[in-house]
């Protein structure tokens, strides 16, 4: 048999594909509520890639109240680093959106394209793996963390009790996950 080749489309995912098999249940409003939330996923990445060019460029946009212009121009304001990651282990690391260390003070900015309500948890992960990484006590630190969603910016002043809660959830599952490795090569 000599099959068809379709080399270009190496590494790619249909949207009906094999390996994502549950639409073969959808009903059509349930096909069209997954491929809309699809095509919202697929428009977040691309606001995320044209917001990092932005800011690698300096370029502000227009100051018109909205989720990106906001979220941009505060990171170039702030002189924030875009996606960068934070590193405590091969267990335990992330990509913060924007993120800023000045003064002593340090800022964690993220972007958020979906119309569904986030927390800051995802936020106080990334100080904790800040605070990890570069040896900061969240009690010696300023830390405001803000989320860019719905044409709103919410500002939150971390507890430092929290970060450090998870800074040791962090220290404590990164050893058990290495010792659960340990213990399957074995």
């Amino acid at each position: 048999m000599l099959f068809n080749d379709h080399s270009d489309l190496a590494g790619q995912h249909a949207f009906l594909s094999a390996s994502k098999y549950h639409w073969i249940n959808y009903s059509e409003e349930k096909l069209d509520r997954m491929f809309t939330a699809h095509q919202a996923a697929v428009r977040g990445t691309e606001l995320h890639a044209f917001a990092h060019e932005a800011i690698r460029l300096g370029q502000k946009l227009p100051a018109n109240g909205k989720t990106l212009s906001s979220y941009v121009n505060d990171a170039i304001g702030y002189k924030m680093r875009i996606e960068q990651i934070l590193y405590y282990s091969p267990n335990a690391f992330g990509t913060a959106d924007t993120i800023g260390f000045r003064r002593n003070k340090l800022r964690v900015h993220d972007l958020k394209t979906g119309y569904t309500p986030c927390s800051e948890h995802q936020l106080e992960v990334y100080v904790a793996l800040f605070c990890l990484e570069y040896a900061f006590r969240p009690f010696d630190i300023e830390i405001e963390m803000r989320i860019y969603q719905n044409d709103e910016v919410r500002i939150y002043e971390a507890d430092p009790d929290v970060i450090m809660h998870i800074m040791d959830k962090i220290k404590t599952f990164d050893k058990r996950i290495t010792e659960l490795r340990l213990e399957a090569l074995s």
